[in-house]
C-alpha cells in the first residue's frame, strides 16, 4: 500500500508533464475524423482550451501556441497570425492600464476611497456600500485584480478601527506585511502602506493570553458573532463589486475587449460596439446589480436587519463607529491638499473618458467625423492620452525658474515613468488577448466556425430569449472553474454561429456570453479577486458558495432583462444586421426563414 501511495505522490508531482504530453495524443483522432482544415483548427482550439483549464502551461504561454501550430498545420501563415497579438484592441487595453498606473502612482485611488467612505458614513451597511461603490468605480478603469488588491488593505484598516486589534488577531487577520506578501504571490502590485496609515495611532500592547478559562457575557459573544459576520461581508463585497464594476466599460475587463476584437475578425463591418455604446448599455446594468448585491450581502451577513423592531446600538458598537470615523477623517487630513500631479492625473482621466464617449456616440456625430472615416478608433484616443502622461510635468511649471539663475537645475518628473509602467502593466494579459484574436482568425480562415454552425441544427427552434438565458447560465457556470478570458475565447465563435442559426443579431448572444463570464462568484478559484479575498484565511468555501449562488442567479436574470429591454435599442438587436456576411447555404436558409415568418405574420 505504501508503494502505491508513494507512486501516486510521484505522479502528482509530474502531473503537469503528463497533461502536456497526454492531451495532444488524446486529441489526435480529431485530425482524422473531421475535414482536414477544420479538424486541424479544432485540434488547436481544444488543445488550448484544455491547457487553459488545467493551467498545464501559464495562460499567456498557451495563448502563443497559434504562432507555432497554425503555420505548421497549414491553417494560417505566420504573417497573418502574429499581427493578431497587437491589434488596436490590445492598444486600447494598454492605454487603460497605463492610465491606471498613473492613478496608482499618485495615490489618487486612496483619496477617492477615503472621500467616499467619509460621505457614506461608518455604519457597517453604509461602509460596505461605500467599499463596493469605490471598488466598482476603480474596476471600471483598472483591472479587477488590481482594484481588489488596492481596496482590501483599506478594508483591513477599517476593520481594525471598528473592532480593535485584539479581534483581528483572534480572527487570524494578517498584518500588512503578511497581506502584502500574499498579494505579491498572486502577482499583484499593491499600495503597501494603506493599513499602516489608517491605523498608525492604534497599535497597543496586547495582554498575554492566560491559561485559565473566563466566563464570557452573552452580549459579548453576540457582539463577536456580529463582528465576524460583518468582516465576512467586507471581504466578500470587494471582489464581487470588482467583477461587477469591470463589466461597465470596454477596458474594465479582458472579455469585453475580446468581444470587440472577435467582432472585428468575424464581422469587420460591425461598428455598433464602441466605448460609448457599451457604457450606455453596461453602466445601468452594473448599478442595478451592485445595489441588489449590496442588499443581499448586507442582509445575509446581518449588516441590515429585516426585523421591524428598532434595536438600540450597544455602547461598544457606537464607540467603535465613532473611532472609525475619526481614523478615516484623520487619514484623509494627512493626505493634505490635492497636489498638482493628482489634479493633472484626474484631469487626464476625465479627458480620457470624455474623448472615448464622444468619439462616435451614434445618436449624434462624434469628434471622429472631423477626420477620415475609419482612420480613428478608441485605441487612438487612449494611446494619445497615455503618451501625454509620459511627458506632462508632475510639478506646476513656473516662469520664475527661467529668470532665477540660482534655482536648482533639476529635471522635472513626469506623471508616469516607463519603469512604473513596466512594473504595473500585466503584459501577460495582452498576450492572452492576442491568443484569443489569433484563435478567432484561425476559426474564420479554416471554416471551423461555419462547420460548428452546421452542427447546431437542433437548436434552431429555441426561442431567442430562452437562448440568451441558457447561454448566460452555461458560461457563468463554466467560468466558475476556468479563466473567464479563456472561457470567452472558446465560446464566442460558437455563439456567433448559433445566433446566425437562430436568425438573430449575433450580438444578442455574444454580449450576454461576454458579460456572463464575469459573473463568477461562488468559488475562490473562479476569479483572481475571489482568490485574493479567500487568501486572507477568514472565508470558507461555503461562505462564498452561499453568497455567490444568489449573486449568480441575480446576474443571469438581470442580464437577460437588459438584453431584452434597453440593449435592444442601443445595439439594434431587433433586426438581422447587414454587417453579417453569410455563406451561400446560410443565406438560403435565412431567406426561407424570413419568408416563412412574413407569411406567418
Amino acid at each position: 500500500m505504501s508503494v502505491i501511495v508513494a507512486l501516486v505522490k510521484k505522479l502528482w508531482c509530474v502531473k503537469r508533464y503528463i497533461v502536456l504530453i497526454a492531451t495532444p495524443l488524446i486529441l489526435l483522432p480529431i485530425l482524422f475524423t473531421l475535414p482536414p482544415k477544420e479538424g486541424k483548427c479544432l485540434y488547436v482550439v481544444l488543445l488550448m482550451a484544455f491547457y487553459w483549464c488545467t493551467e498545464a502551461l501559464p495562460l499567456a504561454v498557451t495563448a502563443m501556441l497559434p504562432i507555432v501550430l497554425f503555420p505548421f498545420l497549414g491553417i494560417l501563415p505566420s504573417s497573418k497570425v502574429c499581427p493578431q497579438y497587437f491589434l488596436d484592441t490590445n492598444f486600447l487595453f494598454l492605454s487603460g492600464l497605463l492610465m491606471a498606473a498613473a492613478i496608482e502612482e499618485w495615490n489618487l485611488h486612496r483619496r477617492i476611497a477615503l472621500k467616499v467612505l467619509i460621505l457614506v458614513g461608518v455604519q457597517p451597511a453604509r461602509l460596505i456600500l461605500g467599499m463596493m461603490m469605490t471598488t466598482a468605480f476603480l474596476s471600471m478603469w483598472l483591472s479587477n485584480t488590481a482594484s481588489t488588491a488596492m481596496m482590501l488593505p483599506i478594508a483591513n484598516a477599517i476593520l481594525k478601527s471598528l473592532f480593535g486589534e485584539k479581534f483581528c488577531e483572534e480572527r487570524g487577520i494578517t498584518s500588512n506585511e503578511e497581506s502584502s506578501a500574499n498579494f505579491q504571490e498572486n502577482g499583484l502590485h499593491l499600495v503597501p502602506t494603506e493599513a499602516q496609515l489608517l491605523t498608525a495611532n492604534e497599535v497597543k500592547d496586547l495582554p498575554e493570553k492566560s491559561d485559565f478559562s473566563i466566563e464570557i457575557h452573552p452580549d459579548v459573544t453576540k457582539e463577536r458573532e456580529y463582528q465576524n459576520r460583518i468582516w465576512k461581508a467586507f471581504l466578500i463585497s470587494i471582489p464581487y463589486s470588482a467583477s461587477i464594476g469591470g463589466t461597465a466599460t470596454l477596458t474594465g475587463t479582458a472579455p469585453n475587449l475580446i468581444l470587440l476584437g472577435q467582432l472585428k475578425s468575424f464581422f469587420p463591418d460591425c461598428d455598433v460596439v464602441n466605448f460609448g455604446s457599451w457604457f450606455v448599455f453596461a453602466f445601468p446594468l452594473m448599478v442595478i446589480f451592485l445595489v441588489l448585491g449590496w442588499l443581499w450581502i448586507s442582509i445575509l451577513h446581518g449588516a441590515i436587519s429585516l426585523s421591524c423592531k428598532r434595536k438600540e446600538k450597544s455602547v461598544i458598537r457606537t464607540d467603535a463607529e465613532a473611532k472609525a470615523r475619526d481614523v478615516i477623517r484623520e487619514d484623509y487630513r494627512k493626505l493634505g491638499p490635492t497636489n498638482f500631479a493628482e489634479k493633472a492625473v484626474f484631469f487626464f482621466f476625465c479627458l480620457f473618458a470624455i474623448l472615448l464617449f464622444t468619439r462616435d456616440p451614434k445618436f449624434i456625430p462624434g469628434w471622429s467625423s472631423a477626420f477620415t472615416p475609419g482612420f480613428t478608433s478608441d485605441a487612438v484616443t487612449g494611446i494619445t492620452i497615455a503618451i501625454i502622461l509620459f511627458f506632462f510635468p508632475a510639478e506646476k511649471p513656473s516662469l520664475k525658474w527661467w529668470f532665477d539663475l540660482k534655482a536648482p537645475n533639476t529635471e522635472n518628473r513626469a506623471l508616469l515613468s516607463w519603469k512604473k509602467a513596466q512594473d504595473t502593466v500585466p503584459w501577460n494579459i495582452i498576450l492572452l488577448l492576442g491568443g484569443g484574436f489569433a484563435m478567432a482568425k484561425g476559426c474564420e480562415a479554416s471554416g471551423l466556425s461555419t462547420w460548428i454552425g452546421g452542427r447546431l441544427h437542433p437548436l434552431e427552434g429555441v426561442p431567442p430569449a430562452v437562448a440568451v438565458l441558457l447561454v448566460t447560465i452555461l458560461i457563468a457556470s463554466f467560468t466558475e472553474f476556468a479563466s473567464n478570458t479563456a472561457t470567452i475565447i472558446v465560446f464566442l465563435p460558437v455563439l456567433s454561429e448559433l445566433a446566425i442559426r437562430l436568425k438573430v443579431n449575433p450580438l444578442y448572444l455574444m454580449i450576454p456570453g461576454t458579460v456572463g463570464c464575469s459573473y463568477a462568484f461562488m468559488l475562490p478559484v473562479s476569479t483572481p479577486p475571489n482568490s485574493i479575498a479567500f487568501s486572507t484565511g477568514h472565508l470558507l468555501v461555503k461562505d462564498m458558495a452561499k453568497t455567490g449562488l444568489l449573486m449568480n442567479l441575480m446576474g443571469v436574470l438581470l442580464l437577460s432583462l437588459a438584453m431584452n429591454t434597453w440593449a435592444s435599442s442601443i445595439f439594434q438587436l431587433g433586426t438581422f444586421p447587414d454587417w453579417v456576411h453569410l455563406p451561400s447555404s446560410n443565406i438560403t436558409s435565412l431567406a426561407a426563414g424570413i419568408q416563412n415568418a412574413t407569411m406567418g405574420g
